[in-house]
C-alpha cells in the first residue's frame, strides 16, 4: 500500500466546524483517484495534510511505510523531495529559471537529476523549443506543462494534483490531463487529482466526495 490516511481531522482557529472529521482512504501504488467536493469542503485541506505541507489534529497518514505524524517540517519537506509531488493550480514556476532549469529543480534537490529524463519529459510535453525561455514567455498552458515534468523528474511515488488545470480552457484541460495521467502511470506512481470538474474526475479509474469535512 502507497498511501494510508486513518480517521484524519483538522480544525483551523476560528472556525466553528472542523475542516475534516474523520477521513480514512487508501491507494496502492500505480492507484488514481479523482477527489471532488463543493469549495469549502476540506478537499485541499486533505492534499496538503498527505503532501506535508500541514499537520493533522488527529488520525494519522502513513506514505510509503513512512508515518507523518512524528516528522517536523524538515522530515516533510525530505518527504515531499524523496516521495511526494505536488503539483499546484498556481504553477510556482520559478521566474529567475528558465524552463530547463525550472524542470531540473526539484530532480536536483532530491539528488536524483536526470538530464535524459529530462529531455524526454520536455519532448513529451512539447516544450522542446522552450527550454531557454522563462516563465513569462510561455502560455499558462505551457506554463503547467513545465510545472508537470519539474514534478515528475524528481520521480515521486506519489503525485498530488491540486486543480492542476483551473487556469486553462477545456481544450487545454482535456490536453494537459491526458499527458499527466499517461506520464504518471508509465512511472508506476499513485496519482490524487483534486478538482472541481466532473468531466476531469471521470478520467479517472476511482473517484471519492468529500462533504462536510466526510468522504462519501
Amino acid at each position: 500500500m502507497l498511501l494510508e490516511v486513518q480517521d484524519v481531522t483538522k480544525s483551523y482557529p476560528g472556525t466553528e466546524t472542523a475542516v475534516l472529521r474523520g477521513v480514512s482512504l487508501t491507494l496502492d501504488a500505480g492507484g488514481m483517484l479523482a477527489l471532488t467536493g463543493e469549495s469549502g469542503s476540506g478537499k485541499s485541506t486533505l492534499l496538503h495534510l498527505i503532501g506535508g505541507l500541514d499537520t493533522a489534529d488527529g488520525g494519522r497518514v502513513c506514505i510509503d511505510g513512512t508515518d507523518l505524524t512524528p516528522l517536523d517540517d524538515s522530515g516533510r519537506a525530505a518527504l515531499r523531495r524523496g516521495t511526494v509531488g505536488v503539483i499546484f493550480q498556481q504553477f510556482n514556476l520559478i521566474p529567475s529559471l528558465t524552463v530547463a532549469g525550472n524542470i531540473a529543480f526539484q530532480a536536483r534537490l532530491a539528488g536524483r537529476h536526470d538530464p535524459a529524463r529530462d529531455a524526454n519529459l520536455a519532448a513529451r510535453l512539447g516544450l522542446d523549443d522552450h527550454l531557454q525561455k522563462y516563465p513569462e514567455q510561455l502560455s499558462g498552458g505551457q506554463q503547467q506543462r513545465v510545472a508537470i515534468a519539474r514534478t515528475l523528474a524528481a520521480g515521486p511515488k506519489l503525485v498530488l494534483a491540486d486543480e492542476p488545470t483551473g487556469n486553462l480552457d477545456e481544450s487545454s484541460s482535456d490536453a494537459v490531463m491526458a499527458l499527466l495521467q499517461e506520464l504518471v502511470a508509465e512511472t508506476g506512481a499513485g496519482l490524487i487529482l483534486v478538482t472541481h470538474s466532473e468531466r476531469l474526475a471521470a478520467r479517472l479509474p476511482r473517484r471519492l466526495h468529500l462533504r462536510a469535512g466526510r468522504l462519501t
